[in-house]
Protein backbone atom coordinates (compact mmCIF):
# COMPACT_ATOMS: atom_id res chain seq x y z
CA UNK A 1 0.00 0.00 0.00
CA UNK A 2 1.27 3.43 -0.94
CA UNK A 3 1.69 6.09 1.39
CA UNK A 4 -0.85 9.26 1.76
CA UNK A 5 2.38 11.49 0.83
CA UNK A 6 3.19 9.52 -2.08
CA UNK A 7 -0.30 9.59 -3.39
CA UNK A 8 -0.82 13.07 -2.76
CA UNK A 9 2.95 14.35 -3.83
CA UNK A 10 3.36 11.42 -6.34
CA UNK A 11 0.12 11.33 -8.02
CA UNK A 12 -0.24 14.90 -8.50
CA UNK A 13 3.26 14.88 -10.44
CA UNK A 14 1.67 12.19 -12.49
CA UNK A 15 -1.09 13.69 -13.09
CA UNK A 16 0.23 16.77 -14.44
CA UNK A 17 2.89 14.61 -16.39
CA UNK A 18 -0.02 12.87 -18.16
CA UNK A 19 -1.84 15.95 -19.24
CA UNK A 20 1.00 17.23 -20.84
CA UNK A 21 2.23 13.58 -22.40
CA UNK A 22 -1.47 12.73 -23.77
CA UNK A 23 -1.21 16.00 -25.46
CA UNK A 24 2.48 16.21 -26.78
CA UNK A 25 3.53 12.47 -26.60
CA UNK A 26 5.94 12.80 -24.05
CA UNK A 27 5.91 14.24 -20.75
CA UNK A 28 5.42 11.84 -17.42
CA UNK A 29 9.44 10.78 -17.31
CA UNK A 30 9.85 14.98 -17.45
CA UNK A 31 7.16 15.71 -14.85
CA UNK A 32 7.21 13.24 -12.22
CA UNK A 33 10.73 11.21 -12.67
CA UNK A 34 12.45 14.54 -10.93
CA UNK A 35 9.72 14.56 -7.83
CA UNK A 36 9.89 10.85 -7.43
CA UNK A 37 13.68 10.75 -7.64
CA UNK A 38 14.24 14.02 -5.34
CA UNK A 39 11.41 12.63 -2.85
CA UNK A 40 11.18 9.06 -3.39
CA UNK A 41 14.48 8.00 -4.52
CA UNK A 42 13.82 3.98 -3.39
CA UNK A 43 10.98 4.16 -5.76
CA UNK A 44 12.81 4.84 -9.11
CA UNK A 45 13.00 3.73 -11.67
CA UNK A 46 10.38 0.81 -11.34
CA UNK A 47 7.57 3.44 -10.36
CA UNK A 48 7.53 6.10 -13.04
CA UNK A 49 8.27 2.80 -15.72
CA UNK A 50 4.95 0.65 -14.68
CA UNK A 51 3.24 4.24 -14.79
CA UNK A 52 5.03 4.72 -18.35
CA UNK A 53 3.54 1.82 -19.60
CA UNK A 54 -0.46 2.65 -18.99
CA UNK A 55 -0.30 6.02 -20.52
CA UNK A 56 0.72 5.69 -23.92
CA UNK A 57 -1.70 2.12 -24.49
CA UNK A 58 -4.74 4.71 -23.50
CA UNK A 59 -3.03 6.76 -26.57
CA UNK A 60 -2.83 4.21 -28.54
CA UNK A 61 -6.63 3.14 -28.25
CA UNK A 62 -7.06 6.38 -30.11
CA UNK A 63 -4.59 6.76 -32.73
CA UNK A 64 -2.29 3.21 -32.85
CA UNK A 65 -3.46 4.05 -36.95
CA UNK A 66 -1.37 7.40 -37.16
CA UNK A 67 1.56 5.32 -35.57
CA UNK A 68 5.32 5.45 -37.70
CA UNK A 69 5.45 1.18 -37.20
CA UNK A 70 8.41 1.09 -40.26
CA UNK A 71 10.69 4.01 -38.59
CA UNK A 72 10.32 2.74 -35.26
CA UNK A 73 11.76 -0.39 -36.34
CA UNK A 74 15.28 1.27 -36.33
CA UNK A 75 14.38 3.03 -32.97
CA UNK A 76 13.41 -0.19 -31.38
CA UNK A 77 17.07 -1.94 -32.40
CA UNK A 78 18.54 0.94 -30.70
CA UNK A 79 15.99 1.06 -27.55
CA UNK A 80 17.05 -3.11 -27.06
CA UNK A 81 20.62 -2.47 -27.56
CA UNK A 82 20.60 0.68 -24.91
CA UNK A 83 18.67 -0.98 -22.75
CA UNK A 84 21.49 -3.06 -20.86
CA UNK A 85 23.68 -0.39 -21.11
CA UNK A 86 20.80 1.40 -19.05
CA UNK A 87 20.81 -1.21 -16.37
CA UNK A 88 24.58 -0.97 -16.10
CA UNK A 89 23.71 2.57 -14.96
CA UNK A 90 21.68 2.17 -12.89
CA UNK A 91 24.39 -0.65 -11.22
CA UNK A 92 27.83 1.21 -11.51
CA UNK A 93 27.63 4.41 -12.99
CA UNK A 94 26.86 7.62 -10.83
CA UNK A 95 23.76 8.95 -12.27
CA UNK A 96 24.09 12.41 -11.84
CA UNK A 97 27.37 12.27 -14.48
CA UNK A 98 24.80 10.49 -17.03
CA UNK A 99 22.03 13.05 -16.54
CA UNK A 100 24.00 15.94 -17.13
CA UNK A 101 25.98 14.27 -20.22
CA UNK A 102 22.45 13.39 -21.79
CA UNK A 103 20.70 16.89 -20.78
CA UNK A 104 23.84 18.61 -22.73
CA UNK A 105 23.21 16.19 -25.40
CA UNK A 106 19.68 16.67 -25.83
CA UNK A 107 19.89 20.80 -25.41
CA UNK A 108 22.79 20.37 -27.92
CA UNK A 109 20.78 18.47 -30.94
CA UNK A 110 17.94 20.70 -30.14
CA UNK A 111 20.01 23.89 -30.73
CA UNK A 112 20.88 22.08 -34.21
CA UNK A 113 17.23 21.85 -34.93
CA UNK A 114 16.28 24.84 -34.18
CA UNK A 115 19.65 25.97 -36.26
CA UNK A 116 19.05 23.87 -39.48
CA UNK A 117 15.46 23.55 -39.12
CA UNK A 118 15.54 19.89 -39.83
CA UNK A 119 17.07 16.91 -37.82
CA UNK A 120 17.52 13.87 -41.04
CA UNK A 121 14.76 10.88 -40.06
CA UNK A 122 16.88 7.92 -41.11
CA UNK A 123 17.95 4.46 -40.26
CA UNK A 124 20.90 5.61 -38.67
CA UNK A 125 19.66 8.48 -36.58
CA UNK A 126 16.51 6.38 -35.69
CA UNK A 127 18.86 3.73 -33.96
CA UNK A 128 21.15 6.19 -32.52
CA UNK A 129 17.85 7.86 -30.79
CA UNK A 130 16.83 4.62 -29.76
CA UNK A 131 20.32 3.86 -28.48
CA UNK A 132 20.03 6.33 -26.13
CA UNK A 133 16.52 6.57 -25.18
CA UNK A 134 17.00 3.08 -24.00
CA UNK A 135 20.19 3.81 -21.84
CA UNK A 136 19.00 7.11 -20.40
CA UNK A 137 15.27 5.19 -20.27
CA UNK A 138 15.75 2.52 -18.36
CA UNK A 139 18.40 4.54 -15.62
CA UNK A 140 16.29 7.47 -15.54
CA UNK A 141 12.71 7.22 -17.14
CA UNK A 142 13.52 9.96 -19.53
CA UNK A 143 13.68 8.45 -22.68
CA UNK A 144 11.52 10.38 -25.17
CA UNK A 145 13.26 13.62 -25.90
CA UNK A 146 15.68 11.55 -28.37
CA UNK A 147 12.66 10.37 -30.66
CA UNK A 148 10.36 13.26 -30.28
CA UNK A 149 12.91 15.24 -31.92
CA UNK A 150 13.14 13.42 -34.87
CA UNK A 151 9.47 13.70 -35.49
CA UNK A 152 8.78 17.03 -33.92
CA UNK A 153 7.74 18.07 -37.70
CA UNK A 154 4.77 15.47 -37.98
CA UNK A 155 0.79 16.15 -36.64
CA UNK A 156 -0.19 15.92 -33.65
CA UNK A 157 -1.62 12.52 -33.84
CA UNK A 158 1.26 10.80 -35.32
CA UNK A 159 4.04 12.15 -33.08
CA UNK A 160 1.62 10.97 -29.89
CA UNK A 161 0.93 7.47 -31.89
CA UNK A 162 4.21 7.15 -32.98
CA UNK A 163 6.25 7.68 -29.24
CA UNK A 164 3.42 5.63 -27.52
CA UNK A 165 4.20 2.82 -29.38
CA UNK A 166 8.20 3.36 -28.26
CA UNK A 167 7.08 4.17 -24.95
CA UNK A 168 5.01 1.13 -24.28
CA UNK A 169 7.53 -1.36 -26.07
CA UNK A 170 10.35 0.53 -24.35
CA UNK A 171 8.93 0.73 -21.06
CA UNK A 172 7.85 -2.89 -20.92
CA UNK A 173 11.52 -3.91 -21.72
CA UNK A 174 13.41 -2.28 -19.50
CA UNK A 175 10.82 -3.65 -16.88
CA UNK A 176 11.96 -7.05 -17.84
CA UNK A 177 15.32 -6.53 -17.95
CA UNK A 178 14.93 -4.80 -14.56
CA UNK A 179 13.34 -7.53 -13.17
CA UNK A 180 15.67 -9.96 -14.70
CA UNK A 181 19.07 -8.86 -12.95
CA UNK A 182 17.11 -8.19 -9.39
CA UNK A 183 16.53 -4.46 -9.57
CA UNK A 184 12.92 -3.75 -9.61
CA UNK A 185 11.70 -4.56 -6.07
CA UNK A 186 7.78 -5.20 -5.12
CA UNK A 187 7.66 -1.21 -4.24
CA UNK A 188 8.75 -0.27 -6.89
CA UNK A 189 5.98 -1.76 -9.10
CA UNK A 190 3.46 -1.26 -6.06
CA UNK A 191 3.88 2.50 -6.44
CA UNK A 192 3.86 2.18 -9.98
CA UNK A 193 0.17 0.84 -10.06
CA UNK A 194 -0.76 3.24 -7.25
CA UNK A 195 0.02 5.64 -9.91
CA UNK A 196 -2.40 4.57 -12.72
CA UNK A 197 -5.67 6.18 -11.64
CA UNK A 198 -3.80 9.72 -11.97
CA UNK A 199 -2.25 8.86 -15.30
CA UNK A 200 -5.83 7.82 -16.99
CA UNK A 201 -7.28 11.20 -15.38
CA UNK A 202 -4.42 13.37 -17.01
CA UNK A 203 -5.32 11.28 -20.04
CA UNK A 204 -9.10 12.29 -20.08
CA UNK A 205 -8.21 15.69 -18.86
CA UNK A 206 -5.84 16.74 -21.71
CA UNK A 207 -8.39 17.08 -24.39
CA UNK A 208 -8.65 20.49 -24.70
CA UNK A 209 -5.19 20.88 -24.91
CA UNK A 210 -5.16 18.31 -27.73
CA UNK A 211 -7.48 19.59 -29.84
CA UNK A 212 -5.39 23.19 -29.65
CA UNK A 213 -2.20 21.41 -30.06
CA UNK A 214 -3.17 19.93 -32.96
CA UNK A 215 -4.39 23.60 -34.52
CA UNK A 216 -1.14 24.10 -35.57
CA UNK A 217 0.96 24.50 -32.41
CA UNK A 218 2.74 21.10 -31.81
CA UNK A 219 6.35 21.32 -33.31
CA UNK A 220 6.41 24.73 -30.32
CA UNK A 221 5.21 22.54 -27.90
CA UNK A 222 7.34 19.20 -28.79
CA UNK A 223 10.33 21.48 -28.55
CA UNK A 224 9.61 23.15 -25.68
CA UNK A 225 9.09 19.98 -23.21
CA UNK A 226 12.29 18.65 -24.97
CA UNK A 227 14.41 21.47 -23.96
CA UNK A 228 12.72 21.68 -20.48
CA UNK A 229 13.48 17.97 -20.18
CA UNK A 230 16.80 18.33 -20.79
CA UNK A 231 17.18 21.18 -18.51
CA UNK A 232 15.25 19.35 -15.62
CA UNK A 233 17.80 16.54 -16.44
CA UNK A 234 20.92 18.60 -15.99
CA UNK A 235 19.56 20.92 -12.98
CA UNK A 236 18.39 17.70 -11.13
CA UNK A 237 21.56 16.08 -11.01
CA UNK A 238 23.71 19.24 -10.26
CA UNK A 239 21.42 19.67 -7.24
Amino acid sequence: MADLDFLLIGGLAALLGAIVQSSVGLGVGLVAAPVVTLLYPSLMPGAILVAAVVLPLATLSRELRHADLRGLGWAFGGRVAGTPLGVWVVAAVPLRVLGVLVGAMVLAALGVTLWSGRVPRNPATLTAAGLVAGATGTASAIGGPPIALLYQRESGPRVRATLAVFFTVGALLSLVTLAAVGRLPGEQVAAGLALTPFVLAGFVLAGPLRRFLDGGHMRVAVTAVVGLSAVVLIVRNLL
